[in-house]
């Protein structure tokens, strides 16, 4: 369940039938899903998700669910709008849009985040729950042509550690695990030499998501260590 980050939004391969959720048979759950052959198996993530979609989503949930990961919460303090902002505008209306972002992250997020973490405790109440962060986006070197500066790659990745910060200690207050994935990108993101997630792209929905590899070496390898 989840968002763009748990679909596959930027691995450019989707199941026609999942629509505008853009659910991609190369994302990390049905690729565990296929490794592991689970009894059961439900793929609800969407693309644009919120805590109110998500916790939506969790009316799929049984008291038989045993496993369930997610992310929520880039949308709810305006992933998309912060990096228009900044892929448009100069470093000071990015660095400015960027603190709208993290003021929404301390201030409103924790409870949204709350009660979509109780909602889910309350639908499946044995299952484990893994809920990741979000990747810092971007690597600080020499970025190519049409790249955002240093200055605003530094405070989106500042914004991002921030935000990663509010959502583990609501999943520490929910009891659920939380699975970090800044370390496994590091070295992978935008700008570097091994990029494990999409600069800006052609369609923009592409744009700042993890692509293949960040599924499968990145979101796949944390999912496991997660879970044990």
């Amino acid at each position: 369940m989840g968002d763009s980050y748990d679909s596959g939004v930027g691995t450019r391969t989707y199941d026609s039938s999942s629509g505008d959720c853009r659910r991609s048979p190369v994302a990390y759950a049905p690729l565990w899903a296929k490794a592991n052959n689970p009894a059961s198996f439900k793929f609800i993530a969407c693309s644009g998700g919120r805590t109110p979609d998500v916790q939506k989503q969790a009316d799929q949930l049984t008291a038989s669910t045993s496993l369930i990961s997610l992310s929520v919460g880039g949308n709810d303090v305006g992933f998309a709008s912060v990096l228009t902002s900044c892929q448009l505008g100069s470093d000071q209306s990015c660095f400015d849009k960027v603190a709208e972002a993290v003021n929404q992250a301390r201030t409103t997020l924790p409870a949204k985040l709350d009660a979509t973490y109780s909602k889910i405790k309350s639908k499946a109440p044995s299952a484990k729950v893994v809920v990741f962060n979000y990747p810092r986006l971007f690597d600080l070197g020499t970025c190519g042509l049409g790249g955002l500066s240093k200055a605003k790659r530094e405070r989106l990745n500042q914004g991002a550690d921030i935000l990663s910060g509010v959502i583990s200690g609501r999943v520490a207050a929910a009891g659920f695990r939380f699975a970090d994935i800044r370390d496994r990108f590091n070295g992978h993101g935008i700008c570097s030499s091994a990029e494990w997630l999409n600069g800006l792209s052609w369609p923009i929905n592409e744009s700042y998501h993890p692509n293949t590899n960040g599924h499968s070496q990145g979101y796949l390898a944390a999912f496991k260590a997660a879970i044990g």
